[in-house]
Order: C-alpha cells, then sequence, then structure tokens
C-alpha cells in the first residue's frame, strides 16, 4: 500500500461534559516516532498511542489534545478549614491589639495561597471513551489524506520509471549493434597504424575480448528485474506499506545505473545513463517519504 508520511489533521467535538480539540501531525521517520503534548492523560496517552500505532506503522507523529470541562462535577474545590481558621484568628487577635475593626472580604480569602483548591477529577469511563472514538476518527482522517498522497506518489513514480524503462530499451538496441562498431573501429585504427595483415579471425578475437569487458548484458537485466519488483510493489492492490522495500530498491537502481555509466564507451548509451540516472534520483527522493 502507497501511503505518504506526511499529513495534518484536526477536530473539534463535545459531549455534554467535555469539550476536546486534537491535532496530529505526521512527518517522516524511520520508525514509529510518538510526541504528545497537552492535557494529562495519564494512562490514556498509552491508549491513544496503541491505537494510533495499529493504523500508522512509520512516521513522526505529533500529537496536541486539549481539554474543556464543561460540567461542574468535572471539577473538586475544596477549603483549607484549618488554615481559614487560624488566619481569622490571628487577624482578629492583631485587631484587637491595635484597636481597628477586623474586616475581610472573600475575594481576599480566594488569593491567600493555598486556602482554596480547585482541581480537576480524574476522567470517568465514558469520557475516556469519548476521547478514544474522537482520537481514532482523527487518526482516520490522517490515514486517509496519508493515501491520497500516495496515490499521487505512485502516479509520479509510474512516470519516472516508464521513462527509465524508454532509456534502457534505446540502451539495448544501441549495445546489440556495438560489436560491428567495435569491429569497425578496431578495423579502422589497425589500418591507421599499417596493421592490415590482421585476420579476420584475429580481429573477430579482439572484438570479443572488449566485449567482454565492456559487456552491458548483467546491468542492463539486474536494472530490467528491480524495474519489475518496483513495479510490483506500487500496484493499487498491495495492503502492506512498501516504503522500505522502495527505498532499498531504488538504492539498487542507482548501484546498477552507476555501473552502466561506468562500463558504457558509446556516448548514445552515455547520455540515455544520465538520464536513467536523474529519474532515479527523483525516485530515491519520492520514496524517503513514503510509509
Amino acid at each position: 500500500m502507497i501511503r505518504s508520511m506526511t499529513g495534518f489533521a484536526e477536530r473539534n467535538v463535545a459531549s455534554p461534559t467535555l469539550r476536546v480539540k486534537i491535532f496530529i501531525k505526521t512527518l517522516n521517520h524511520r520508525f514509529f516516532d510518538w510526541v504528545y503534548k497537552g492535557a494529562s492523560l495519564g494512562q490514556l496517552e498509552n491508549q491513544l498511542r496503541a491505537l494510533c500505532q495499529k493504523k500508522i506503522l512509520r512516521g513522526r507523529v505529533e500529537v496536541m489534545l486539549e481539554l474543556d470541562y464543561l460540567s461542574a462535577e468535572s471539577w473538586d474545590f475544596s477549603v483549607n478549614r484549618p488554615l481559614l481558621e487560624k488566619i481569622v484568628e490571628e487577624m482578629r487577635g492583631l485587631a484587637r491589639k491595635v484597636d481597628l475593626p477586623f474586616t475581610i472580604s472573600l475575594d481576599q480569602l480566594l488569593r491567600v495561597p493555598q486556602l482554596v483548591s480547585i482541581s480537576q477529577k480524574e476522567l470517568s469511563r465514558e469520557d475516556k471513551r469519548f476521547i478514544l472514538e474522537a482520537f481514532e476518527k482523527t487518526v482516520d482522517d490522517i490515514v486517509s489524506q496519508r493515501e491520497r498522497e500516495g496515490r499521487e506518489i505512485a502516479r509520479q513514480l509510474n512516470q519516472h520509471l516508464a521513462r527509465i524503462k524508454k532509456s534502457l530499451a534505446e540502451i539495448e538496441k544501441i549495445f546489440s549493434r556495438q560489436p560491428d562498431r567495435l569491429k569497425s573501429k578496431l578495423k579502422k585504427k589497425l589500418q591507421d597504424l599499417n596493421h592490415n595483415n590482421l585476420s579476420e579471425e584475429r580481429l573477430s578475437e579482439e572484438v570479443a575480448y572488449l566485449m567482454q569487458r565492456f559487456d552491458l548484458a548483467e546491468e542492463i537485466n539486474r536494472l530490467q528485474s528491480h524495474l519489475l519488483s518496483f513495479c510490483q510493489l506500487i500496484k493499487p492492490e498491495v495492503s502492506e506499506p512498501v516504503g522500505k522495500n522502495l527505498d532499498f530498491l531504488a538504492q539498487e537502481l542507482s548501484r546498477e545505473a552507476n555501473t552502466l555509466n561506468s562500463k558504457a564507451q558509446d556516448l548514445g548509451i552515455i547520455k540515455r545513463c544520465l538520464k536513467i540516472k536523474n529519474e532515479i534520483e527523483s525516485i530515491r527522493q519520492q520514496v524517503q517519504n513514503l510509509e
């Protein structure tokens, strides 16, 4: 399955007790890399990670989750009564000592550190289920986006492969005519050196030696084999992620193209080798972005 590793999705959902904002961004990475920022979720974060990893096998996943508690039942409110009594007692004693009236407002009391505590209760089972369902839908949005981008990359890869196949077919045609060209070239060179007495049999042996030395058949066959494997992997019916396999094949294509170019003696073959290398370089850059 062709999937890109980049994507972004966002959801804003609400229940009677909770408002949830979910942001997910995925980027290129060799492995699955989880980065979470936002509300503290405790064990629920591990569940979100496990859910995400079932659907996204490779890439950096950055998650931001914001929670707004809509129900008063979601909050704990407590007053430190011993501290309050001590404050009041001390202030009254001070007021009597300086003969001043003692007054204190509720607003002033609320500003006293550690006198009033407001905290969020643990998420209920229903709230956790609601967050998990919303998160899964957001992950599905990311997966759909990655698949759409993957299909576009596959279309571009097929174009690169078609151009490589065309250049390789032209190289084969030129290479098939190479023995006759080598023979003519070698014969002319010997004539220029006044070696006209070289027999036809000896000339054929020299040509055979040069053909063996500069034989391109093995590299051509390997390139064709790698291209076939590459095409099989980017078919729509392939269900498994193929990014790593395509990356490996792109490296193999590059290696064979370099060898072919170094052994080539014909200018026409060299030009087409350079075209192939350019196409492979584009392929290598694109497959780096695949899951």
